[in-house]
């Protein structure tokens, strides 16, 4: 059920038709993809995500847009949302990588999620004792793909801070920092995560 009906381009007016017009420039088409004619219903939202989308989604900066690209995957695949992740599959495979790494990129997610909920029970359970029980959960999956490990720490940065876990978020932000990668380019990664999540967020709550 759609709770938010997509503005065609045919009734968009004013600031809404210009970005719309921005969009299309961006990603090369002669039209406006379905998310975003859904965040048309909202002008200031649209222009929002569509500005934050062009510096931290979709554009080269501290890290490529081959990075950014691997990262909103995650994150559409954290949200379930099929639009974003065939999006981010196919332009992945534009950037060089490969369709067989989109299983993996997920599966990474995945299991990061599955350690968020592990340790940030340890942190909010109220009760040390947690604290000396062995983890017992396998996640051969961080170091058995093709992502590299730094792409796969900031895969994990993202998700664990979506999921709302310090002691993964400040662990994962610690070994990125030992595999090298700057305080600037960890923000980045953060700064693409939650703009996906906010268009993410909407298009879950509007039904699409």
């Amino acid at each position: 059920m759609t709770n938010i009906t997509p503005l065609p381009e045919s009734e968009a007016i004013d600031k809404t038709a210009q970005t719309y017009s921005r969009i299309k420039e961006l990603l090369e088409s002669d039209t406006v993809p379905e998310p975003f004619l859904v965040y048309g219903r909202v002008q200031p939202f649209l222009q929002d995500f569509y500005m934050n989308f062009k510096k931290f989604v979709h554009s080269d900066g501290k890290l490529d847009a081959r990075q950014k690209c691997i990262l909103g995957l995650a994150v559409s695949g954290h949200y379930a949302n099929g639009w974003w992740i065939r999006f981010f599959s196919n332009r992945l495979t534009e950037l060089g990588g490969s369709a067989d790494q989109v299983p993996e990129i997920i599966a990474v997610a995945s299991t990061n999620a599955m350690y968020n909920a592990f340790f940030k029970f340890r942190d909010i359970s109220g009760s040390d004792v947690f604290n000396g029980m062995s983890v017992g959960l396998r996640a051969h999956t961080f170091g058995s793909t093709s992502l590299d490990d730094s792409m796969v720490e900031l895969i994990n940065i993202v998700i664990s801070d979506l999921n709302g876990c310090k002691p993964c978020t400040s662990g994962h932000v610690s070994r990125a920092r030992d595999l090298g990668l700057s305080d600037e380019a960890i923000l980045e990664a953060v700064q693409c995560g939650a703009t996906m999540a906010a268009g993410l967020q909407f298009l879950k709550a509007a039904g699409a």
